[in-house]
């Protein structure tokens, strides 16, 4: 009798742990996402989606939606771990959860359209951010924002920075003394409009500065840190003493670079290579202060998830998207948030975004 007894009480115990699992699971449906934002379930709710949340970047972003939604609206938030499959499935799921907004990073600025579609079909409002659609597809439907940046200001920031540094740094830092920038590029997703113009524009502004620069090579890295302390091992085998400045798209990249380096012996003693990103995120604003990087241009991840928020938040409650906030749309239906060249220098700049 006594066994039964326990039997049934251990059936009991299980039955009550597998019903609390289930109500713990993901409110969004969602494969990886995060739920909705706390005890904020009566709000109006703002169904969003990350391209991946373990990019440096983006988990920054991640964050200050977090935060800008508390109080505000049910920010249904999912990782669509760089897969734009499963971002569609997860889009189709917050509609079919009732979200009354939408606030999408795709995973591929090319399927704007699809999640324009499956929004104009429910007269949803939809706010892209941080990777910015085509003009004629933001134009396509009346209830599309994007907030993000002006993808060609990063690099302008980020070749000036290269120049000043150079010239002021160009004894030690010209190995064979040609007078000329031997560098290795880190890009970023081919295709992405920030990878694209960070490339073309830091190296165009550093030869309009009057500086001549070598190419020795150049490649993507996807963003991603590992990848890029692959690929400067790399070039540090074939290239080594050649190689007289890295630039990096963003800066999970330049930290992957700076383990390569630190790896062969660089960064320390007298032995150093400068390394430029985008971004400034914790991490890299650190290895600054260390003298491990030269500099980073501040891609402001506070106010970009702020603002996605702020404009999903006003359309899911069928307000004007501006209203109460300190953002302006630009004649592409945009919030612009300005970047701002980070150094040693001006380093409490890169600091007070992530206050």
């Amino acid at each position: 009798m006594f066994k039964k007894k326990k039997g049934l009480v251990l059936s009991l115990t299980m039955a009550s742990t597998l019903l609390l699992a289930a109500g713990c699971s993901d409110s969004t449906g969602g494969s990886g996402g995060s739920g909705g934002s706390g005890g904020d379930k009566d709000l109006p709710a703002v169904g969003a989606t990350i391209y991946k949340f373990d990019d440096n970047f983006m988990s920054y972003v991640r964050r200050a939606m977090e935060d800008s939604a508390k109080g505000n609206v049910n920010l249904m938030l999912n990782d669509s771990q760089n897969d734009q499959s499963k971002q569609i499935e997860q889009v189709d799921t917050l509609i079919a959860k009732g979200a009354k907004s939408l606030a999408i990073n795709l995973v591929d600025p090319k399927a704007a359209t699809t999640v324009i579609d499956k929004a104009k079909a429910k007269n949803l409002p939809v706010v892209f951010f941080n990777k910015e659609p085509d003009a004629q597809v933001m134009e396509s439907y009346d209830k599309a924002w994007y907030v993000g940046t002006t993808s060609s200001e990063s690099g302008v920031l980020q070749g000036q920075l290269i120049a000043k540094a150079w010239e002021e740094n160009k004894e030690k830092w010209d190995k064979n003394k040609d007078g000329k920038i031997q560098y290795v590029l880190l890009k970023g997703e081919p295709g992405h409009p920030d990878a694209e113009a960070r490339t073309k524009f830091s190296v165009d502004t550093i030869k309009e500065k009057g500086i001549e620069v070598e190419e020795l090579a150049m490649d993507t890295a996807m963003w991603d840190a590992t990848k890029a302390t692959e690929k400067m091992d790399a070039w540090l085998a074939k290239y080594n003493e050649e190689i007289e400045f890295v630039i990096a798209n963003n800066d999970g990249m330049a930290l992957g670079a700076i383990s390569a380096l630190e790896k062969a012996g660089y960064l320390s003693g007298d032995k150093f290579m400068p390394v430029v990103g985008v971004d400034a995120i914790p991490e890299a604003l650190e290895m600054i202060e260390n003298d491990k990087l030269v500099g980073t241009v501040l891609n402001d991840a506070r106010n970009q998830g702020k603002a996605a928020v702020d404009l999903a938040a006003n359309a899911a409650k069928g307000k004007d998207v501006l209203e109460g906030t300190e953002w302006k749309l630009d004649d592409t239906k945009a919030v612009r948030v300005p970047y701002v060249e980070v150094t040693k220098a001006n380093i409490q700049v890169g600091k007070d975004a992530y206050k």
